[in-house]
This record gives C-alpha cells, sequence and structure tokens, in this order.
C-alpha cells in the first residue's frame, strides 16, 4: 500500500537524494534544469508516493516553461526507487498528476524523454518545439491535456517567471 502526498518542502533532501540515485552525476546541467532554475515548481503537481512505512518510493515534479507565449507544463524529472522499479509506481505518479493537471485546467503537457515509454500516456513526438542545447529533438514529446493545445505551438522552450 502507497500513500501518494503532494511534496511539501520537509520532503526537499529526501527527492533530491532519490534524484541523485536515479539519474546520472551532472543530471542539474542538462537543458531541461536551465529552465527550472530560480523558478517555483507546480506545486499542485508535485507528487510523492510512500510505503506503509513512509519511506519515499517514487516522486514526480512539474514546471511552468513557455513555447510562443503560451504556458505549458514540464514533466519531469520523475524517480522511482530502484528497490521498487516495475511496479507500476511511475505510471501511478504521471497518470495521477496528468488527471490533476487537466482538472486544474492546464492545456499541454512538454517533457524530455523515450517516446516508447512515454507513448502509453499520450505522449507524441513535438514537431517545432525547441529545447535548449544539447537536447535531442527526437526526444521532445508533448501531450495535450485539452483538445488541440499544441495546434500552432511551435518556437523555442523558454523559462518562465510565474
Amino acid at each position: 500500500m502507497y500513500r501518494l502526498e503532494e511534496e511539501t518542502e520537509a520532503d526537499w533532501w529526501e527527492v533530491e537524494a532519490l534524484y541523485d540515485l536515479c539519474f546520472a552525476p551532472g543530471r542539474t546541467a542538462l537543458s531541461s534544469y536551465r529552465l527550472r532554475d530560480g523558478v517555483a515548481k507546480v506545486k499542485d503537481l508535485c507528487h510523492v508516493l510512500r510505503d506503509h512505512d513512509g519511506v519515499l518510493a517514487a516522486v514526480i515534479r512539474y514546471w511552468p516553461v513557455l513555447v510562443a507565449g503560451r504556458r505549458v507544463l514540464l514533466l519531469g524529472p520523475v524517480a522511482v526507487h530502484p528497490t521498487r522499479q516495475g511496479e507500476g509506481l511511475g505510471a501511478l505518479l504521471i497518470n495521477e498528476s496528468l488527471a490533476e493537471a487537466r482538472r486544474l485546467g492546464w492545456e499541454r503537457v512538454l517533457l524530455v524523454g523515450d517516446a516508447p515509454y512515454y507513448r502509453r500516456f499520450g505522449f507524441e513526438k513535438l514537431e517545432g518545439v525547441e529545447m535548449p542545447p544539447p537536447t535531442n529533438p527526437d526526444r521532445v514529446l508533448g501531450l495535450e491535456l485539452q483538445p488541440r493545445a499544441w495546434a500552432g505551438v511551435r518556437g523555442k522552450v523558454e523559462r518562465c517567471e510565474r
């Protein structure tokens, strides 16, 4: 049994430790981190998943960015503790948070990731949306939370001061 909770300030160190464990050294040098630096995360969509003993099993975060002057959710990072991988926890976090984003009125989501994994959630390769370099354009994926939300939204992904 797991508890899904909104991430709090008290979770910060534990969440960062999980990200360090799950991702390669230098993760904060990636282009997506430059878009997040100094920008408040979308608090209502940042969640932790804890087991019955309160141990952190998985986490997901979202950040606001701009594409062609339009607000977009930047999903990630999402991480699952290595001892909990294969239990569907990442999918649970993604599905729950996307449903909440839709309920809150967000229109579109962007991420940099593996298309074969994220396709099952409805993400598709975005044409004409440019993440800061160095980012492989084949890994720039988007999801419409509202019909035609990505129609005509093209250009560079920029920081959103919210």
